[in-house]
């Protein structure tokens, strides 16, 4: 069996930087939650990606479930919330006891199509609590046209940018362009603490909320006391020193990310019926995963299958929301925009440590398909 090619596994960077960070909590001992590591990860981010405050977190689902709860979305509040994504995006809406309704992707960002959004805000009006946008593999969504709907209705934004980490929209960061942007760490992620997340935000007192909701909620007092219902959501020190040392190449693997992304479009797309997804002159993507879409008699499960006879990971595109046995009650809006993305998508490997022998691997397997 040929080399194993991964999807987008963890890179540690070569420097060593992630242990330096992990050394010094454990020559000082801190390694119980929280930590010298865990207040200079969030100032690191923070900083990094243009927001003033930040609250390192186990996950991005942790942290979209505090991003609902510090807006106040609870029991009878609706939340519109992207269609086309992970399901992670989705679950905390219930976590709330609200209702998800899924808007539709348009197809020139695969994001939240505005003329839908429009529509769902119209529908639903006063029970509108917030938006969830997400920036799909890297892409940044439509967020001007976004943000002004969601100020018309008075609806707070919160950004799913949890596949995003290094995209810009305009010269900004994606994760700072609403109320409250959030980040992902996982294992597949482009930098990662092996799982964590970061909620960040300009709002100050919501994010030392934030803090106090996921540290169990525990009163200022010298015995235990609680007067709100609490959370485990606060990052480790040790997990927190991974993300200190993973931050600090960022940009290399943006840039390897976006190396991979033209690799492929060059090599693949003059074949018959292949695109890929889209980049906006207005975006500076990061290439999260690079995705491949077939409208020929070349289909994904063709691609997979072969990649896979190979020893080479790939994988479908996320099934839309609406799609999905558990949310099918709920309300979908929209012209199925993300079932064609969905049927006719394929993401490509995209691990940063893949070399030029790799990518050619990769793509001869694929070409094979149209001889």
């Amino acid at each position: 069996m040929p080399e194993k090619i991964w999807l987008s596994s963890p890179h540690m960077s070569d420097e060593g930087y992630e242990q330096k960070y992990i050394q010094e909590a454990f020559d000082t001992n801190w390694i119980a939650p929280l930590g010298p590591n865990v207040n200079g990860f969030e100032q690191e981010l923070a900083a990094k990606v243009g927001a003033k405050h930040a609250a390192a977190l186990v996950s991005g689902t942790a942290a979209i479930h505090m991003a609902l709860k510090a807006v106040g979305v609870g029991e009878g509040d609706v939340v519109l919330c992207q269609d086309l994504t992970f399901a992670a995006t989705a679950n905390p809406i219930l976590y709330q006891n609200a209702t998800p309704v899924f808007i539709d992707s348009d197809n020139t960002t695969w994001n939240m199509d505005p003329a839908a959004l429009e529509t769902a805000c119209e529908k639903y009006k006063d029970k509108v609590k917030a938006v969830i946008v997400v920036h799909l593999y890297g892409l940044s969504a439509d967020m001007d046209k976004i943000s002004d709907i969601c100020e018309r209705y008075g609806i707070v934004v919160i950004e799913d940018a949890a596949e995003s980490l290094g995209t810009t929209y305009k010269g900004k960061a994606t994760g700072t362009l609403g109320a409250f942007g959030v980040y992902s760490f996982n294992g597949n992620k482009i930098i990662t603490t092996s799982g964590g997340g970061m909620l960040v935000s300009d709002d100050k007192e919501k994010i030392e909320k934030v803090r106090f909701w996921s540290t169990q909620a525990r009163d200022k007092a010298r015995h235990y006391q609680h007067s709100e219902m609490g959370y485990n959501y606060r990052m480790s020190n040790i997990v927190a020193g991974i993300g200190r040392g993973q931050l600090k190449v960022l940009e290399q693997r943006v840039a390897k990310k976006q190396e991979i992304f033209d690799y492929y479009r060059k090599e693949l797309g003059a074949l018959e019926g292949v695109g890929f997804m889209p980049i906006n002159e207005w975006n500076e993507p990061n290439c999260w995963l690079s995705v491949m879409t077939l409208s020929g008699k070349v289909r994904p499960l063709d691609v997979m299958e072969s990649l896979e006879a190979e020893n080479i990971e790939s994988r479908p595109v996320w099934k839309p929301m609406h799609l999905q046995p558990f949310f099918a009650e709920y309300d979908y809006i929209g012209c199925k925009n993300s079932e064609k993305i969905f049927e006719n998508g394929v993401c490509l490997p995209s691990d940063t440590k893949m070399t030029e022998r790799d990518l050619e691997r990769v793509c001869k397997t694929i070409k094979s398909l149209w001889r």
